[in-house]
């Protein structure tokens, strides 16, 4: 199972209720709960330092400007919670600018693929220097699918959502992503089974120490 997100804050009802009224002291509160997690999100799927920051921006306006809107839970547990509401905006702006480097020809996204290149995913000995340097090394798209599945626990049919494309796409740039990034990391080792685990918690590893 994905790793849970570092998005994952219990905000409490009562400071929702005060950033619905306009009170600038309770957003402010909530923009620094979640400026860490929104930040780290764009840098990884976008993978420019000032593009993230814009994203980080632009996400807070649009929750600044769309709090009042959110409902919640509710009293049967469906609905998501907020965390999960403003990742979700977080994730759509840093999408919003890949299509917008798509349709510069900035960003070239593979045709979906047959799964028998699956690969072992990478070890969790990197540091996360080197994890931030083979990261840096993949397609936007492929590092976006690998982050999101990883780092933020969404399913392939969520990220086929977002991306508007299918399930299979979403395995196979987490499969080709995975594969890539294990040969960035070792190069010189073998094809020998290595956990799925250790790709969490590489990437993990790197959420917690590269903000």
């Amino acid at each position: 199972m994905p790793t849970t997100s570092s998005f994952a804050i219990d905000v409490p009802d009562s400071l929702l209720a005060r950033a619905r009224a306009g009170e600038r002291s309770a957003f402010e509160q909530l923009y620094r709960w979640f400026e860490r997690p929104v930040f780290t999100l764009a840098l990884r799927m976008c993978g420019d330092r000032e593009e993230a920051a814009e994203v980080l921006q632009d996400t807070m306006l649009k929750v600044l400007g769309r709090v009042a809107e959110f409902r919640g839970c509710g009293a049967g547990g469906e609905g998501s919670p907020f965390w999960a509401w403003l990742r979700q905006i977080a994730v759509n702006e840093s999408l919003m600018r890949l299509r917008s480097r798509r349709c510069h020809g900035e960003v070239a996204i593979d045709d979906e693929q047959a799964l028998e290149d699956l690969a072992p995913p990478p070890p969790a000995a990197a540091d996360a220097a080197q994890l931030q340097r083979a990261l840096a090394q993949l397609p936007p798209v492929t590092r976006s699918v690998l982050w999101l599945y990883h780092a933020e626990g969404y399913t392939h049919e969520e990220i086929a959502a977002l991306m508007q494309r299918t399930a299979s796409f979403s395995k196979s740039q987490l499969a080709r992503g995975s594969r890539r990034l294990r040969l960035l990391l070792e190069p010189d080792s073998g094809d020998g089974e290595v956990a799925r685990s250790s790709v969490i918690a590489g990437v993990a590893t790197f959420e917690v120490r590269h903000a």
